[in-house]
């Protein structure tokens, strides 16, 4: 007997093992169902990186041009993607294909994840039989406008953070350094010289503000963001950088160069030209480019030439117009905009060179103007001291 319900406590423990054991599976699984849930919802609005598209499709171009075939890639590109949103969208992609949907209507499924170009690229590839070569051209779009974000946000990170630690600093001295200094200044009881006074009058209207002041630039924050999302908040946006004195030049080549490699991306892969015009201006993010294209499809669409209207847009330098009426010429229309992007991509590189060579001892003497200013004008009073104390 005493046996007997030792075999049954026995039997009684192992079940309660195994029912925690499936208790503890069935927590993981739900748990990881629940993760897969919160992925499927954020994939119609994930963005992807710029450079992690250009890798997911140089390594597609790679295995396609093996002879691997398209569902078995993308399946191997799902295991190996770190990102867990990307690997639904993938998976997601991969069944639409095994159900019979083509590539690229499987794709546009997932606008901010695949841009228009992308979309449009692969749909001539699959037009033309050479998806694996339209691919190896995308991704060498990708890694070129890549390689000029890195580049731009490279020679500007210096420059925002002196200045940004530059206004902190200021801040800081003049709500709790200089009212320690006013208060000593005021056992004088003369008349104190007059930068000295105005800074002590600015620190007093400063602590007396802080919150207005913050609270005012955040109003005007989010006032400006609303505006420059409407169609004249844009237009006055982009006029207004491209009349930034350097910036604006700089602005201007990266806008003309990715307008030209687009452009010839598009045509070389063999999209027809209205089409090309209007991912252009969809990709491009500038209203001169938008209007540019608008125009230009237009002409063609009354049988102009691409030159000829071009010619006609100021936003455009000479440079452009001749080379593309050369290209029309000689029936090497993307050939020569792709060596226009080139010329400015190089332009682009110079200048970015030089004004980093600049910038550093310009914000030496911009720091030394406005924080060494601030100590002379508090020193001031010391300095004439015989004169001003009783």
């Amino acid at each position: 007997m005493a046996l007997l319900s030792t075999k049954q406590a026995s039997s009684s423990k192992g079940g309660l093992r195994h029912t925690n054991d499936g208790v503890s599976v069935g927590f993981w699984e739900s748990q990881r169902l629940a993760k897969e849930k919160s992925y499927e919802k954020k994939a119609k609005r994930h963005n992807i990186k710029l450079d992690q598209l250009a890798i997911f499709t140089q390594q597609l171009a790679s295995m396609l041009e093996a002879g691997l075939p398209l569902v078995t890639a993308l399946e191997a590109l799902q295991d190996q993607t770190e990102d867990p949103v990307f690997q639904i969208i993938i998976r997601e992609i991969r069944t639409d294909i095994s159900r019979g949907n083509s590539f690229s209507l499987a794709c546009s499924k997932y606008p901010k994840a695949f841009s228009n170009l992308f979309v449009s690229m692969v749909e001539a590839g699959e037009a033309s039989g050479g998806l694996s070569e339209i691919l190896g051209k995308v991704a060498d779009y990708f890694e070129s406008t890549s390689k000029l974000i890195k580049k731009v946000k490279s020679a500007m990170t210096y420059p925002v953070a002196v200045i940004g630690l530059a206004v902190i600093l200021v801040n800081v001295l003049l709500i709790f350094v200089i009212p320690v200094f006013a208060e000593m200044f005021a056992d004088f009881g003369k008349e104190l010289p007059g930068p000295t006074q105005a800074l002590i009058d600015l620190s007093d209207w400063l602590k007396g503000n802080i919150l207005y002041v913050i609270g005012g630039g955040f109003v005007a924050f989010q006032l400006w963001t609303r505006f420059v999302k409407t169609p004249k908040g844009r237009r006055f946006q982009d006029n207004l950088l491209f009349r930034i004195p350097v910036f604006g030049n700089l602005l201007k080549k990266i806008t003309l160069s990715r307008f030209c490699r687009t452009y010839a991306t598009l045509l070389r892969s063999g999209v027809p030209i209205l089409r090309c015009l209007e991912i252009v201006a969809a990709s491009s993010g500038r209203t001169q480019i938008e209007d540019a294209s608008r125009a230009i499809s237009k002409a063609i669409s009354e049988g102009g030439q691409v030159s000829e209207t071009i010619a006609r847009i100021p936003f455009f330098p000479p440079m452009i117009k001749h080379m593309s009426k050369a290209g029309e010429q000689t029936g090497n229309v993307d050939g020569m905009m792709n060596k226009i992007s080139d010329f400015y991509d190089a332009e682009t590189d110079a200048i970015i060179s030089s004004l980093t060579s600049l910038i550093e001892p310009m914000l030496i003497v911009f720091l030394g103007v406005v924080v060494g200013g601030i100590v002379i004008a508090m020193f001031l009073p010391i300095f004439n001291l015989s004169s001003i104390a009783s």
